[in-house]
């Protein structure tokens, strides 16, 4: 078989293409005479112009003669690559298990005519690309710069390096931060050594400017100090020569001649009793400063070295050793609104409301990028009229980069977009798809990098694994956005509206994506459509004719609607996403099974009710996702799809009997529904499916019907059906809930008298689990096998009432990253973590006590490697806490970031409490300010955030009355505890609830009332909690330290 090949933009089509040709070489797929021979020399030629493509890819600029040559060879490509699809797919349908002569007969007449059209097809594009091979020689094209483009380029970074200071703005806060770092250091014990600051953050951010002012503000406190830039493809004799002249030393005619070490060892000489201030600017790889940093010797004064780079591995790494970086961020509104008509104007204080609302959609467009808001406003410099602003505001986000007054800009993110592989830069002008502001879901967009062909299998990693880390390498160099963050990794991404804007000219460009508008449908390119975005954001239909623009098109992806589409059975489509398209309807897809490349196909209308049995001739379909629909239950054939690798379906979705264990090549499944016993059965066909890695399972099987004592025996049933998973199965992601609508009081009488008997699984130390969640359905107590599971990294656990026993086995478990755990207190009103409690690899834990009156305490020495924390608990008096108010936060010495939530009685809802600024004694603000003290005595100053809610404590307490005696006295020290001698006078004696005397109509009423309110998806991945900016802001920050440290669960 072919090897891997690396997948780039113009060579991306190539690449697949030469392994496609050399497949139908080794297997016997040619068997017309004449095409082995022809498909032989097509491999062969196309062989030796992929090199040639590679080089062409990174040149910035092409002369008009050699991108015509490009464009033509990767159109033939396209071509080639359709018409060879189309040829296996009709020799794997030859194969399709009928017998009998007649069919045979009457198959073969109708066969012979496609193959020789295939053979004539073939037969033309040979033709054509002998005639791009010899253009290719006939003119030599090797030359690959423009005539026209100037030899002496001018570095478009200059510019930061002399801005006057008057012009600059939201400059102050981080040169004061910058500042009091490099001062703090010289204050501590190790101030001597050398330390290194890196500055990082994307392309125009401000880094250079940022570097420079503070070079100019403390150099005169060093004994020499040194500014120099680096290129993406550095001279690193050049850079250390800069250096050498910024720190003083003579640079002679006969140092122009002197390699890296002697360079290295007159800078090492020369510096070896001199604190010196370094900064090195545009750091684009780690390889040079190996080289560079061998000349900045540890000489013990105090010296310092500032880097500016846009990667946050580079970052990392230039300071790993005693160093800090600095996440540079974007500049506030209100300074982006002064940054932007200081430069149009040259005043900030000027009246400028006739220009309507067009300043501020620009500046929210710009997202504080500065780069975008200086080229922006040259573009209107001067420009009063309200018609220029629009115009500037409707280019932004589509066509912006092809402004002559934007070359500067275009110019710095050329830089950034040159210097990813080739693979990345294909994954990255896919994002081209999305509109502007869209929050794009990582598992969504690497499903559809592989179905593309983008991603190819690496021996030790699957083609998930790999698009991971391709998205994590994007976020890493900052040409993507995270936005959604959850146990290390990030959910989703955005794309800033700037780079947006640069990648679509580039995407059209390259004929990589069609872009069609409701407005101006009509399609007038030279080149066929390959891959084809539509959006409608308007009441009337767009028609696309499929004869004009479908017929060799490769993904349609629609936003908004209505959009009248045909897809023709012919053609290469390998992507269908109609996510954003809610008006399907069943017939919209009665000919789906006729499109048979399909890899990737997604649906979300209410309209649709079920899938045609056709659906199981696309024997290509690797994701298949149908959540949002009304599909009740799956055709049978189902288990055609032997490709089908991820599936995602509402909990409501029926599974025929008996498909579940034939759908052998499945590795997702989200979400199974159990919404009877009998269908519980079907869990254990789960142990057939050996390549299943993450299985969301929803149990609803939790009724008002539950009281009876087989009921509670067909539950139990269904959960150890579960639990035999763990064993059976190759799991490393298992998600086990309850639906989130079922009201708390039906909820909390049924799930705290029957929790799951979680001691009844007994899976093997030694299984593959890495992600257990059982969130919504309470235990008894943590079970003992819990703690020797040796690959669990993430963990969400409710537990009824945590003993010091289950504390001490989930300190048990080695690997555990992520504990997030729910609870209804500690059984003697104490959750105490000890300092030899385990826990020792612990980075992030949740825990929420929803009763008042326990009390909870970090002890010295406890979670030592815990970064985040986040604690929800009810006190409506101090006594509630036993004297203990800070909770021992000031032990956990590694912390990061705290975030904490008080309920207490007569509070209303206070979002963002800051208790420095508060100086009221009631008990949730005493006790916020207790734990506020104890952060701030922390070594890494963490963040901290605090809320504080109203909640009814009392009524927590007489839940707990019926809950003890149910439970055989559970909660006895702890309702001793708080000297509640007396069961109240409102709580039943008899064991009967409030909801068992309710009248059936009542019962009727209540649920009917809480399943409206029942969320389409309850995927904990789904619906995230609100988050202030600087939350999400945190979080971003701590997804990319923790993705460079290695550690993510999905």
């Amino acid at each position: 078989m072919a090897t891997a090949a690396v997948v780039g933009v113009t060579t991306g089509v190539m690449k697949p293409l030469l392994s496609k040709l050399t497949k139908l070489l080794e297997e016997v797929y040619v068997k017309l005479k004449g095409v082995r021979k022809q498909i032989k020399f097509l491999r062969d030629e196309l062989s030796a112009m992929s090199a040639t493509l590679e080089m062409l890819a990174d040149a910035e600029e092409l002369n008009p003669q050699t991108r015509k040559w490009r464009d033509k060879l990767r159109e033939l490509a396209y071509d080639l690559e359709d018409c060879i699809d189309a040829f296996m797919v009709r020799v794997d349908h030859e194969h399709d298990g009928h017998s009998g002569f007649i069919k045979r007969f009457f198959r073969k007449l109708k066969k012979l005519k496609p193959r020789h059209e295939i053979a004539n097809q073939i037969q033309e594009l040979k033709a054509s690309i002998i005639e791009a091979s010899k253009r290719h020689k006939r003119y030599q094209l090797v030359d690959i710069s423009s005539n026209s483009r100037s030899t002496c380029s001018l570095d478009p970074r200059l510019s930061a390096l002399y801005v006057e200071i008057d012009k600059l703005v939201g400059i102050d806060g981080p040169k004061k931060y910058i500042i009091e770092w490099l001062t703090k250091e010289t204050k501590k014990a190790d101030s001597s050594e050398l330390k290194v600051l890196s500055i990082v953050g994307c392309g125009g951010l401000g880094k250079t400017t940022l570097a420079n002012q503070v070079y100019k503000d403390v150099k005169s406190q060093f004994s020499c100090a040194a500014f120099v830039s680096v290129s993406r493809t550095p001279d690193v004799r050049k850079v250390l020569r800069g250096i050498a002249k910024g720190v003083g030393i003579t640079i002679t005619s006969n140092m122009l001649d002197d390699d890296e070490k002697e360079l290295i060892d007159k800078l090492r000489e020369h510096l070896q009793d001199k604190r010196y201030l370094i900064v090195i600017d545009d750091v684009w790889d780690a390889k040079p400063w190996e080289t560079i940093k061998l000349a900045l010797m540890n000489n013990n004064c105090g010296s310092r070295v500032i880097t500016t780079t846009r990667s946050n591995d580079v970052a990392s790494y230039l300071s790993s050793q005693g160093g800090n970086v600095y996440q540079m961020k974007s500049l506030r509104f209100e300074d982006s609104k002064r940054l932007l008509f200081k430069r149009a104007f040259g005043s900030e204080n000027l009246c400028y409301t006739h220009l309507g609302t067009a300043p501020d959609e620009i500046l929210r467009k710009c997202d504080g990028l500065p780069l975008a808001i200086i080229t922006i406003s040259s573009m209107l410099a001067d420009q009063h009229a309200k018609g220029e602003w629009d115009s500037v505001l409707n280019d932004i986000g589509s066509s912006l980069a092809k402004n002559p007054g934007a070359e500067n800009m275009t110019a710095i993110l050329s830089m950034s977009y040159f210097d990813i592989p080739h693979h990345l830069r294909t994954c990255l002008l896919y994002l081209s798809v999305y509109p502007e502001d869209y929050k794009i879901e990582k598992q969504c967009l690497i499903n559809r990098w592989i179905a593309e062909g983008f991603i190819q299998k690496e021996k030790g990693q699957n083609e998930y694994e790999i698009g991971e880390r391709y998205f994590n390498d994007l976020i890493n160099r900052s040409m993507i956005q995270p936005v959604r963050v959850k146990y290390g990794q990030v959910k989703a991404c955005q794309v800033h509206d700037i780079i947006l804007d640069y990648i679509k000219c580039k995407a059209a460009e390259e004929n990589f994506v069609t872009s069609l508008h409701a407005a101006e449908p009509v399609y007038t390119s030279e080149y066929k459509v390959r891959r084809l975005c539509v959006s409608n954001d308007n009441e009337e239909n767009v028609t696309l004719w499929a004869d004009q623009i479908l017929s060799h098109v490769r993904s349609v992806t629609i936003f908004g609607e209505p959009v009248k589409i045909s897809l023709l059975p012919s053609t290469p489509l390998r992507v269908l996403d109609l996510r954003e398209h809610y008006g399907m309807q069943n017939y919209h897809l009665a000919s789906i099974g006729k499109l048979f490349n399909l890899k990737y196909l997604r649906l979300c209308s209410c309209f649709i009710t079920g899938l045609p049995e056709t659906v199981g001739e696309l024997h290509h379909l690797q994701t298949l996702d149908v959540q949002g629909t009304r599909i009740k239950e799956l055709p049978r054939t189902i288990t055609e799809l032997q490709q089908l690798t991820r599936l995602y379906v509402d909990w409501y979705t029926r599974f025929p009997e008996g498909t579940i264990g034939k759908m052998h090549s499945l590795e997702e499944l989200s979400w199974y529904g159990v919404q009877s016993y009998g269908q519980a059965k079907s869990i254990q066909e789960f142990s057939k499916l050996t390549k299943l890695r993450t299985l969301k399972i929803r149990c609803d099987v939790y009724t008002p019907n539950f009281w009876d004592s087989e009921g509670r025996s067909q539950a139990e049933r269904v959960h150890s059906y579960v639990g035999n998973l763990l064993s059976s199965c190759n799991l490393h992601h298992l998600i086990y809930r309850v639906p989130n609508w079922m009201g708390s009081l039906e909820r909390g009488y049924i799930l705290m008298k029957y929790p799951l008997p979680l001691h009844s699984w007994h899976p093997a130390a030694s299984c593959s689990i890495r992600k257990l969640c059982i969130k919504t359905i309470p235990i008894y107590r943590v079970p003992n096998w819990m703690g020797s599971l040796g690959n669990l990294g993430v963990l969400e656990l409710e537990v009824m009432c945590v003993r010091p026993e289950d504390v001490e086995i989930l300190g048990e478990i080695p690997s555990l990253l992520f504990l997030n755990l729910d609870t209804w207190g500690g059984t003697s009103g104490r959750i105490v973590f000890p300092g030899n409690s385990g826990f020792r690899s612990l980075k992030q834990f949740s825990l929420c006590i929803k009763f008042c009156g326990t009390s909870l305490e970090f002890e010295a020495g406890s979670m030592p490697k815990l970064e985040h924390v986040k604690l929800e608990f009810n006190a409506h008096e101090m006594e509630c806490l036993n004297g203990a108010s800070s909770l021992g936060i000031q032990h956990l010495s590694s912390l990061n970031r705290a975030e904490i939530e008080i309920g207490s009685d007569w509070h209303e809802y206070d979002v963002d409490y800051n208790p420095v600024e508060d100086d009221h004694d009631d008990t949730a603000r005493c006790i916020s300010r207790a734990i506020n003290a104890a952060i701030e005595t922390l070594p890494n100053r963490p963040t901290a955030s605090f809320k504080i809610r109203e909640v009814d404590c009392k009524h927590f307490e007489s839940f707990l009355w019926e809950w003890n005696q149910y439970h055989d006295g559970l909660f006895n020290e702890w309702l001793k505890l708080w000297q509640i001698r007396e069961e109240p006078a409102n709580q039943p004696t008899d064991g009967e609830t409030e909801l068992e005397d309710a009248s059936d109509e009542e019962k009727e009423e209540k649920q009917t009332d809480e399943e409206e309110e029942e969320q389409t998806y309850d995927d904990e991945d789904d619906f995230e909690e609100y988050q202030t900016d600087e939350e999400e802001e945190a979080d971003e920050k701590e997804a990319g330290q923790q993705m460079n440290s290695g550690v993510a669960f999905s």
